[in-house]
């Protein structure tokens, strides 16, 4: 298909523009109607080689994956979606059932959320390239520098079944159709979000690994957050971990991509939600912020450090540039 051709397709598998969105698809950009709310924008990319590998998922899944880690973003500030831009990068050998399969998926994450894919960019590349653009809107955005110490700490979402896809995909294991959905078909916690920000301050989404991402709430706000082991794995995350050989704890905290929303909440709050207690924050001691040692994991009674990694673009250490 010729550019003005593809234009077309995307305008007929997206639809008219919703309520709210004055102009979408078409123009040389999409005009929103104001609201009255704070906006917040994120950007998030999927790519080729480094994020996916095409042989690992379909068209559809490639599309709805790389839209659901874009909106997690709007999860974790608290922000109901008002619209998502994609700049999508083609290969020459992509051919038009994969540029559909792509707009589908991106179509079926968007109704998800109550969103729509407003516009964006296409382009020609050497390399399978998705650059998503949302764009949302929140009364009490949440943020990573408001954790206090006595706040517990909430998790929305599993952590490490989408680390446990990821290995049996890379050991081969293709068709294995439950193992791989954690990793294939991601959820932007939206409900979560919007719930949370009615009561909480301080939220991050868990997109490269829980410890790394925790260590950034913790090193924003000043504190010292303290997990509790027995609360970070359950029997799924047990059975999940046996089967790649690793131990539950290590992929609960150091997995990634699994975009679940951690949040710090005063426990006088109570439940929250559907979220489950994971742990509590507290304050660091000078010899703590001193080495940056502000993650710690409480099991049998002991505490002990925890160290901050996970998954970095710009670590060459191998165990950590390996496709996440």
């Amino acid at each position: 298909m010729s550019e003005r051709e593809r234009i077309a397709r995307l305008q007929a598998i997206f639809g008219p523009a919703p309520a709210g969105v004055a102009l979408g698809i078409g123009d040389d950009a999409a005009v929103l109607l104001p609201g009255a709310c704070p906006l917040v924008w994120s950007v998030d990319q999927a790519v080729e080689h480094v994020h996916f590998e095409r042989r690992w998922l379909d068209a559809e899944c490639l599309g709805y994956r790389a839209t659901m880690a874009a909106l997690s973003d709007l999860a974790a500030m608290g922000a109901r979606p008002r619209g998502v831009l994609a700049a999508l990068a083609v290969p020459p050998d992509l051919d038009d059932a994969w540029f559909d399969g792509i707009a589908r998926g991106q179509r079926r994450a968007c109704d998800e959320c109550a969103t729509a894919l407003l516009g964006g960019n296409l382009s020609r590349a050497g390399e399978l390239s998705i650059a998503t653009t949302v764009l949302g809107e929140a009364p009490r955005p949440m943020r990573r520098d408001r954790a206090k110490p006595g706040d517990a700490l909430w998790l929305a979402g599993p952590v490490g079944l989408a680390r446990a896809g990821l290995e049996h995909l890379l050991l081969g294991n293709l068709s294995d159709a439950g193992r791989l959905a954690s990793w294939r078909f991601p959820t932007a916690r939206i409900a979560e979000g919007l719930q949370a920000a009615e009561r909480c301050d301080a939220a991050i989404d868990v997109s490269d690994g829980l410890a790394l991402d925790a260590f950034r709430l913790a090193e924003a706000s000043g504190v010292a957050l303290v997990f509790d082991g027995a609360a970070l794995v359950d029997d799924v995350l047990r059975e999940a971990a046996a089967s790649v050989g690793r131990a539950p704890l290590e992929l609960a905290l150091y997995g990634g991509e699994d975009y679940a929303l951690l949040v710090a909440a005063p426990p006088e709050l109570g439940q929250l939600g559907t979220f489950r207690r994971v742990g509590h924050v507290r304050t660091p001691s000078d010899s703590e912020r001193a080495s940056g040692a502000l993650l710690h994991l409480e099991e049998d009674g002991a505490v002990r450090p925890v160290a901050a990694r996970g998954f970095d673009h710009f670590d060459a250490a191998p165990e950590r540039a390996i496709l996440s």
